[in-house]
Formats: structure tokens, sequence, C-alpha cells
């Protein structure tokens, strides 16, 4: 990914320097255009954090100045957006920066993301925001007092001061927020402006110390005059001509002078269109430099000057100044988008042969994930008609048929890009609207995609990308159009018979919010996901003051409202006579009785549908359940529509875990009912079993002494079962031996195993229930269905399984797709996070991240008739949304 940053090269038009034989002086922070004395040139605050890409916070340090610059009796001081005087974020520093060159301080770090270059020194206790805070570079090592809010210029024990978020110091004005992925960096065309937010820009971390290219004074190198082909070499990922400063000519094919991309893409004239005409190396390069950027308009044709170089797999030529680039007097023949199948690129050199080229793609495109359009607006794409698939979900674990599915997912995959790095967060470009994500275009998984203009194949992010010609703003309908998935979706597919059985991860349904649990729990605290105007909307991490496990869901009334609002479309929606809930609030672990939050779903759902339509299953006595320290925050439950069925006998849980390993002491424990029609005798009752299985994540530390590698993930695809594969075994294991003792004491073989098993269709645990003589009923019936998207691949982890005299009542399966296909964006957790505002509560779609599964039964009726035969089934019902309405779909 390109990236504003302080280059060497800056040193090169510096004019003003001291004495070559001595090291520089020290001027106070005020504007140093002249390129005279230190600054800070780039802050990374989020090192380690979930989803960074670097494992440590850093400052950088850059010297313009042709003379080396000792450190001694300077320190880099950070404090908070709104602290004071912060002794702990003092660290002194030693040594010398070279003439022209960095000093990389690294400073507090973490478990995620790649390792910073080996810093010039290290400072770890000093732990930065990853959003907002000051950094200042200061004469002296005591702690600054604290100083007035707002600009901060000509303080002389302050050479220099970056602040940035919603920081109250700063120089001029404040800088941008940085984030997981992006640091704040000085632009390689301005020296000190003392205006933070002129001379930082948000963009991916380029860290480089002392010994980073660039120290010591660089000779002046005459350019080389070669055609972006032969910069780009053949057949190679790297250029020959790297380190080397090249002169070139082409045609502007892209431009990105906002964004945060600062360059253009150049393509040799008259290249493209039907023939080749230098096979196995590109005839387009990537421009860096936002000066010679601002110079370019597309359709141009320019002659540039810079240096090569490969940045993060891609080549590049980096410029400084305006002056690198300049139109040709005599136009060259327009570049021609050269139409390629991707399957005609199903190898990185092949694709390395058309890197930086304008390309018209042809075929069919399929979303397989929209997760990262929210955030960096990137949606992956996968060649052909159909998603990429968990391999696991498609052949059991190593088979040749998982083999097969994750060569495939490696050689379909391609991402189209808006032009742009920038992060969409609350805290960062929230009042830009967001790239190809409105109320009308979706963007779901699996919608089908039609290109309308041609696109730059590039390699950034580690990636292969489809860059668009300039950013995308708004729909971006004019580059591509998404097909509408959400119309056929408005309710399920008709799945037959009299009672309808579904199940329904409800992605952490808590009537107690984050706020209440603090105020109600001294010593309790919260941080949440804030939206752009910084109220709180979801819990992020909630503890008892014993450090134990707080609230999971809506931060704020206001927010457990909307949520609210989606569970009840999406519940009634399903068309249900029995709905299996998991990632409900286990409220007994909030003091309150353990089925609160269950009961006040049924009070919303009969608020809508008139009382008495829904009820709940109660809780088995406080006896009957596994001690209180044992349960977790959430659960499974039952609710039911009491006209169209009737509970037999109580619940139960499997409470025992005296045994080996206690299997679900680190998961919820398996919640059984009996059920039978309304109306019918108890002899014709059938089994409910819902399930929680362990989840894949976390740490993976055996249970027990048979799951090997410590019931680790596996990092081959064609393998990997996630996580505590082994112990959810054991969880299936004595679970269906439990519910075959329930069955028996209920009377019936008939039985349904329902729930999230985090367990893809063909792994392990699915497999036991199998060789059970269990059937997988999506499997049976809707086999192109999956419940759940993660890393751009769908598969199932939640089902159904029915024993064989179960499975004679069947009439049809369905999984209803209204919540892992839609972008996270659309969620509650989301809502106000950017301008473009998506949360609707009247429809189902984005109401979890799971999708419910719906069966249908035929069940015998009063006095013993019985409903239509599997096949025969009378369709999915009324088909009616709440109150009796017909169902709303997203408009």
């Amino acid at each position: 990914m390109s990236r504003p940053h302080l280059r060497a090269a800056l040193g090169l038009a510096v004019t003003a320097v001291l004495g070559a034989g001595g090291l520089g002086a020290l001027s106070p922070a005020q504007a140093n255009t002249a390129g005279t004395g230190l600054v800070i040139s780039e802050v990374y605050g989020a090192g380690g954090n979930s989803g960074a890409v670097l494992d440590q916070d850093f400052v950088e340090l850059a010297n313009p100045t042709g003379a080396a610059i000792a450190l001694g009796g300077l320190s880099v001081q950070y404090r908070s957006a709104t602290g004071t005087a912060n002794p702990s974020g003092v660290v002194p520093l030693t040594g010398t920066v070279p003439a022209h060159g960095h000093f990389l301080l690294g400073l507090a770090s973490g478990s995620t993301g790649a390792a910073l270059p080996t810093p010039d020194q290290v400072g770890t206790g000093v732990n930065l925001s990853g959003t907002t805070g000051t950094v200042f570079l200061v004469q002296g090592t005591s702690a600054l007092t604290a100083p007035p809010t707002g600009s901060i210029v000509g303080d002389p024990a302050i050479l220099d001061l970056v602040g940035f978020g919603i920081s109250n110091t700063y120089e001029g004005t404040v800088a941008p927020a940085p984030s997981a992925t992006t640091s704040i960096a000085r632009d390689a065309s301005e020296a000190d402006t003392d205006v933070n937010a002129a001379d930082f820009t948000a963009d991916a971390p380029t860290p480089e110390n002392s010994g980073s290219p660039g120290g010591g004074t660089p000779p002046p190198v005459e350019p080389v005059s070669a055609t972006i082909a032969q910069i780009q070499g053949t057949d190679t990922d790297t250029s020959p001509y790297v380190g080397q400063s090249v002169t070139t000519t082409g045609v502007v094919t892209a431009a990105y002078p906002t964004g945060g991309f600062n360059g253009f893409f150049l393509q040799t004239g008259g290249t493209g269109g039907r023939h080749d005409a230098t096979p196995g190396a590109s005839d387009g390069v990537f421009v860096y430099g936002s000066a010679a950027t601002a110079q370019v308009r597309v359709g141009e044709s320019v002659s540039v000057t810079g240096q090569v170089q490969e940045y993060q797999g891609e080549t590049e030529i980096s410029t400084t100044g305006a002056s690198a680039v300049s139109e040709l007097g005599t136009p060259l023949a327009p570049v021609v988008p050269e139409r390629l199948r991707w399957s005609q690129l199903d190898s990185d050199t092949k694709r390395e042969a058309h890197e930086g080229e304008l390309v018209a793609p042809q075929g069919h495109f399929t979303v397989t994930d929209n997760y990262n359009t929210n955030f960096y607006g990137e949606i992956e794409l996968a060649a052909g008609k159909r998603m990429l698939r968990q391999p696991t979900d498609v052949g059991t674990a190593g088979s040749r048929a998982a083999s097969a599915q994750a060569a495939y997912n490696a050689s379909h995959a391609v991402f189209i890009d808006d032009g742009s790095s920038w992060s969409y967060t609350a805290t960062s470009h929230s009042s830009d609207p967001l790239p190809w994500l409105t109320p009308n275009t979706p963007v779901s998984d699996g919608a089908a995609v039609r290109f309308h203009q041609p696109v730059v194949l590039d390699f950034r992010n580690k990636q292969w990308n489809l860059q668009p010609r300039t950013q995308v703003v708004g729909d971006g309908s004019a580059v591509a159009t998404f097909s509408d998935m959400r119309r056929a979706k408005r309710r399920p597919a008709a799945v037959g018979g009299s009672v309808h059985l579904a199940t329904f991860n409800m992605e952490n349904f808590f009537t107690t919010t984050g706020q209440a649990f603090v105020a109600d729990n001294p010593g309790a605290r919260c941080t949440y996901y804030d939206d752009r105007a910084g109220t709180p909307v979801s819990d992020n991490d909630c503890t008892f003051a014993d450090g134990s496990p707080g609230p999971r869901g809506a931060a704020t009334d206001a927010a457990y409202r909307k949520q609210l609002a989606k569970e009840v479309v999406g519940i009634n929606g399903l068309g249900a006579s029995i709905v299996s809930l998991e990632e409900v609030e286990n409220a007994v672990k909030f003091g309150q009785d353990r089925d609160a939050t269950v009961a006040a779903l049924v009070d919303a759902l009969n608020a809508v549908d008139g009382a008495g339509t829904w009820a709940y299953v109660p809780s088995p006595a406080a006896a009957d359940l596994p001690p209180l320290g044992e349960q977790d925050v959430i659960r499974t439950a039952f609710i039911y529509r009491p006209a169209a069925v009737t509970p037999v006998g109580a619940s139960h849980v499997l409470a025992d875990d005296s045994g080996p390993g206690q299997p679900f002491s680190i998961a919820r424990e398996p919640l059984a009912q009996g059920f039978k029609a309304a109306g019918t005798s108890d002899r014709e009752a059938f089994l409910v079993v819902a399930n929680h299985l362990k989840s894949k994540g976390a740490d993976a530390d055996a249970l027990f002494n048979d799951c090997p590698g410590g019931d680790a993930e596996n990092t081959d695809p064609a393998l990997d079962q996630g996580a505590f594969n082994c112990t959810r075994v054991h969880q299936v294991k004595d679970m269906w031996a439990w519910a075959q003792q329930q069955a028996g004491a209920l009377g019936t073989d008939k039985v349904f195993l329902v729930g999230d098993f985090n367990a893809y269709d063909h792994e392990d645990p699915i497999e036991y229930l199998r060789q059970q003589g269990l059937t997988e009923l999506a499997g049976r019936f809707d086999p192109s269905h999956s419940s759940y998207s993660y890393d751009g691949l769908e598969g199932s982890l939640d089902h159904v399984l029915a024993t064989p005299a179960a499975l004679r009542l069947v009439t049809g399966a369905t999984i209803w797709q209204i919540d892992a296909q839609e972008s996270v964006a659309f969620a509650y957790s989301r809502d106000n996070y950017n301008i473009t505002q998506l949360y609707d509560g009247t429809d189902p779609f984005a109401t979890s991240d799971h999708d419910p599964e719906v069966v249908g039964l035929a069940l015998p009726r009063h006095g013993g008739e019985h409903a239509p035969k599997p096949g025969h089934g009378s369709g999915h019902g009324s088909g009616r949304g709440p109150g009796g309405n017909p169902g709303r779909g997203h408009r």
C-alpha cells in the first residue's frame, strides 16, 4: 500500500543545512519549512491490538538535514487526548539520527501484527492510544506540565508535537486519527508547517529505523530511461531497477489525489487490448507521490522521474515534488483495457505480468465477503457463480474434497477496492459516506457483480485488488453494481408441514445493558464501541470487580431497543412454532431470575402479535442446574407458540460436569425439552435439544488427554477445524448420550439436536452424530445454503439433526440467509457509525451474525389425524409479518 511519509529523498531538496562536520543544532517547534531540525515523522498506537497490522506502537523521528543529530538530553513524551502531566509517558532518548535519516522508537507491544523493523530504541512502558492522543519531542527529560489546550506553537521546550484524533493539544489543527491498520505520517512533499492536519495523513504504517535506506547523504544520481515493462521485469515480482532513479512515459489510467493512496497508475501508451506487447512483463506501474499526483488527470500522457521500489509486494516509482511529472507535448496512443478472465490469471506469476494494468474483467464474479466493506471499502469477490466455501463444509478434514476446495479458494479470490486506504470507523472518516453501501445497495454475500468500467489490477495489503480509476464516493454504481439478494429472502423458503421448528443464534441478546451493569455493580467496568457522536452503542469488554465476565450486548437502553426491534422482526419472520435461541443472556449471572431476558423477549413479541401468542420454556429448578460459577453469561432457551405446540414435561439441562475434563465447563450446557402438537397425546411427543458448543477461537489448551496439539487450530486450510475441535467432539458425545436418556424418559425415539455447534458440516462433531444415525437436515434438503461467513468463506455452523424416527416427520428444511451474508454496517451495533445511516429496525437483515434454520414437521393433529406427508406439505404458512401485516423487505 502506498503511504504518505517523509522520505530520504526530501534531503535532496533541502537547501538550508548545517555544517557537515558536526551535529545539527535544535530549534523550538515553529514552522520549519526549510527542514533544519528534527521532526516527528510517524506515529502508530494500535500495536498488538485486535486487528493491528503491527505488533508494537512506535514513534518515528526524521532528520531532514545534512548532518547527524544527537538525541542526548531529549525525550519523546506521550499524553492522552485530554491528559495532563504524565511521568510514565516519558522516554529519554539516546543515540543519533543520521543525516537524511530516521530514528525508530518502539513502544508498548502485543501479540497481534507483524514485527517492526529493529527499533533504534525501545520504551515498552509507554502505551499509545490507537486513535487519539498527543506525542511531543521535548528538549529535556522531565514530564511536561499541562500546557493550555488548543494550538501550541513556539514553546522553546517543545521541538515538535503532533495531536491526533480528538486531542486537545496540537499544532494549528489536530491531525487525523490513526487506527489498527493506519499510522499518521508526514507527507513526503511537506516539512513542518506547524499545522498537524496539513502535515500528517492517516495511511498504512511504514516504520523506518536509522539503518533504513536513506540514512546518510545520498549522492545525486542521473535517472535511467526505461519503459514500464523494463521497470516491471519479466516473470518476476521484483523490479530489476529497485533503488535506481528512472524516467519513463505513459498514459495515466487511474489517479488518487484523495483517499490516501497519494499516487496514480501509469501505463505504456498503445498497450492493452487483445494483443500483449510484452508477455511476462506488465506495462503498468504505480507512481507514488502526492505532489506529482496533484498534477495529473486520467487520460493524460506524462513523463515521470522517480526511484523504483517494492512496497509490500507492489512495484512502484516513488516521486519527490511536483516537478517529477510533466505532461508530454504529443499525446501517446491511448491505453485499451485488456479483457481478462480470472481463470487466465490462475497464478501469482501470471498476475504479476499484469500488475498495474488497466483491465476489463470478463466472466462471472460473486461477492464472497463484505465484512471489511464497512471498514476499508473493499469487497472480496469469488471468480465464478458461487461463493468461496469452508473446506471442511465440503468434505472431511484433509479429504480430497476439502483439499480441492482449499485450492479453489486460493485461486478464485480477488478484491474490488474503493481506490483509497481510508479506514471508516466512528473516529476516522465517519463524515465521509461509506463506499458501495447504501440503504438500497447492501452488497450482500452471494450477489453477482457486474462491472461497468475498466479497473486496475494491483497488489497491496497482501492481496490482489481491482482498483477503480478514481476513489469511489457513494454507491460506486458507475464502477460496478451488485444483484439484489434480499428480494428473494423476505421470508424463508417453503418447508411444508403443520409445525415449524427453528434455531437462531441471536448474537449476544442482553437486557442488561453495559451502562446498567456498571451502575448496579460496584467495581464493575465496561468499555464500549461508540458511534461517531461518541455515544456508546455496544459492549466491548465488561467485567465484574473480580474480573469475571459481564454483559456482551447493547451498551445503552436506546441501543437495546434497536437490537430488540430487529430480533422481534427476525423471529416473527421465521414463521416458526418452536424456536431454539442461542446467545441469550443468562440473567441469573446478574442477580435476576434466570429467565428474565427470555421473558422480556416474549413480552416484546406478544406486544406485536397479541397477548399469549408466544411463551417461553421455564428453566429447570436451581437444584437441577450446574453451579452458578460453571454457567456462562449466555445460554440457550426455547420460545414457542402455545396455539401450535405444547411442552411435554419440564426442561432439563445437562448439569453433570463431574466427569473427566468437564466438557461443558467452557461452553453452554445443552437444554432439552419435549414438545407435541397442541391438543394431541403425550405419546406423540418429540424431544428437542438446544446446543451451543465451544467456539473455534481463543486459547486452545487441551481439556482431554486425547486432544493432540493442545486442541489448537491447524494452519492447513484443508485440515483446519478451528480451536477446540477435540473438545467439541467430547461435548457431542456426552450430549448425545444424555439426549438418549432424556428421550427414553420422555418415551420417544423422535429427537432433534439443534443449535450452534461451532462445527462445519463435515467436521468431526457433525460426522460423529452422522455415525450415530442422525441426519443433518440442511445438507439433505437445502445443500447449497450456509449459515455463517468467516474470512470470505461460507459454511454452516448451525444445524438441525434428526434421528430416523424424527426424520419421518420432516417435510423440508431451509436456512434463511438474512444475517451472515449482510454487512455488519447494517447491524444495530454499527448504528450512526457513518454519515450514511444503514440501520433499519423494520427489516430482518443483519439481525445477527448467524442465519436461522427452519424445519417443517408433519405432526399429528388433535384427535390423531396426521398432517400431510413429507413432500406434500402445506407450504410455509401465511408469510405475514408482525401484527398480521404483509412482511416488509428492506426496500
